[in-house]
């Protein structure tokens, strides 16, 4: 599957009948984002705003929304049927998150089609929405690639991170220094004395967002994984005021700088977070000072209503539910870990809660697992609660993940562990205010939590339950059940 530009997503996506645009007159302050929201919980299309309040003319006149949020989408992204199933998506990413192709520098594209310079840049003539009422501001990148570069080895990397516009030239950032690959370079710059250089990516291949939310790992350009995705190099031009480059076919790029200088801080927050709450309160953060955006004729804003509440799944939560679980199999696989036959992220969790099917070898493999899963990077904002089960029960089934919780987890007996104040997600509510100062931990902390649904190997293999540790289940006998599918017709349930 080839490279594709916004403009050919959002054909494909009207060509599968996965599209709706939105002609009518939409409010960008707040109808917009309950418009969205509605959409999602109906399960419906993703949406082209085409008629946004203030910018019916203009610099920019469009927003795509919910591109990727349901599975069908996703697949399609991936070059899938919209029917594939789930662990077929989880292996094919599993598979390619560990391949490269280089990307290659050409000299222009559409995205240099106009450059504004920095001061005549004005962050509010694109149509950003303020999303939910009880956010602090007007999100401008809710699902754009933030590009930035490791001042040591060069390698670039494309993250996913939330920033809110401040002044008409300044964007404040929610900036993890501890745990997140881009924090970590801005430690790097920070200990030079020098800003870190930042080119923000809207609107491309829907590739780009869904390997740039998630954790590939150090060293490794998210620019070279897409690559390996689409088969050939990422086509990517030179920002014109940071030493960056980015996709030559992008909608829009915001470059600029972000210093470490507290007195460049500026008040980002709250924001409608992925956990379905609305996180932190107004903070002092990381600004980014613009200094250049580029962009493409009539572009079109690319945003993501974020947080995923019951029935409403965002595009974080389908993109969770297969990359979180595709990178938590290379995980334990790279640990060597043997017998691991699935691994399941339930979408409403987006990674915080993740079931691993295995074939246990030996007692201590559940502890084994989860120990290789917290001890990763990629454990940031994710798998808080691991359950492992073995391969009788389907972990993407929450009736038999819960059956096995009942009867084979003994909490006294090793079946429930906790791993207290361990690295994790400063936006989580369950944890104290204190736990989630990143300010002074530089990071959040996480009591996780280990579920052994696993039948224990403590027990005796005993003669009276056919050499097994746990008593057989009340499953009629093979030939019993063959003997009734024979006769289901004659037995008059062949309508069932």
């Amino acid at each position: 599957m080839s490279f594709m530009d916004l403009r050919q997503w959002i054909g494909l996506l009207e060509k599968e009948g996965e599209l709706r645009r939105i002609g009518a007159l939409v409010d960008w302050d707040r109808e917009l984002g309950a418009i969205t929201r509605r959409v999602l919980e109906k399960k419906g299309p993703a949406l082209l705003f085409e008629n946004i309040k203030g910018y019916r003319t203009g610099r920019c006149t469009k927003l795509l929304a919910s591109g990727l949020g349901s599975l069908p989408r996703l697949a399609l992204a991936l070059g899938f049927p919209k029917d594939v199933p789930n662990r077929d998506l989880v292996q094919h990413v599993t598979t390619k998150n560990r391949e490269t192709i280089p990307p290659r520098i050409v000299a222009t594209g559409p995205v240099k089609d106009v450059v504004v310079p920095r001061d005549a840049v004005d962050q509010t003539e694109l149509p950003v929405p303020k999303w939910h009422f009880r956010e602090g501001g007007r999100y401008i990148h809710t699902f754009s690639g933030i590009v930035t570069r490791d001042p040591d080895t060069r390698v670039m990397n494309v993250g996913i991170y939330r920033g809110m516009i401040g002044r008409k030239d300044t964007t404040p950032f929610l900036l993890i220094k501890g745990g997140q690959h881009w924090g970590q370079h801005f430690l790097k710059y920070a200990a030079r004395g020098e800003p870190m250089p930042v080119a923000c990516v809207i609107g491309w291949d829907p590739i780009m967002p869904f390997l740039a939310g998630s954790p590939i790992p150090a060293g490794v350009c998210e620019w070279d994984v897409m690559g390996a995705y689409r088969g050939e190099p990422v086509e990517l031009v030179r920002c014109e005021t940071v030493d960056l480059d980015v996709p030559a076919g992008a909608e829009i790029v915001v470059e600029g700088v972000i210093s470490d200088d507290p007195a460049t801080y500026e008040t980002e927050g709250p924001f409608g977070e992925f956990t379905g709450y609305v996180s932190d309160i107004p903070t002092p953060r990381p600004t980014m000072r613009i200094t250049c955006l580029t962009h493409r004729r009539d572009p079109i804003f690319r945003g993501c209503l974020e947080g995923t509440l019951p029935g409403s799944y965002s595009e974080n939560s389908v993109m969770s539910s297969v990359q979180r679980a595709a990178i938590a199999w290379n995980i334990l696989t790279a640990a060597g870990i043997p017998g691991i036959r699935d691994v399941f992220v339930p979408p409403i969790t987006n990674g915080v809660n993740i079931v691993v099917q295995i074939k246990k070898a030996y007692q201590g493999q559940p502890k084994q697992i989860a120990a290789a899963l917290w001890g990763n990077s990629a454990a940031q904002f994710r798998y808080k609660h691991v359950t492992v089960v073995e391969e009788d029960i389907d972990p993407s089934s929450y009736e038999q993940v819960d059956w096995a919780f009942a009867h084979r987890v003994n909490a006294g007996e090793g079946g429930l562990i906790v791993f207290p104040g361990i690295f994790g997600s400063p936006i989580d509510p369950s944890t104290p205010l204190a736990d989630r100062d990143v300010a002074q931990l530089g990071t959040g902390l996480w009591n996780r939590v280990l579920i052994d649904a696993t039948r224990s190997w403590k027990f005796e293999r005993r003669p009276e339950w056919g050499g097994e540790r746990f008593p057989p289940t009340v499953r009629p006998a093979p030939e019993d059940e063959a003997r009734v599918r024979e006769r289901w017709t004659e037995l008059g349930l062949g309508d069932l």
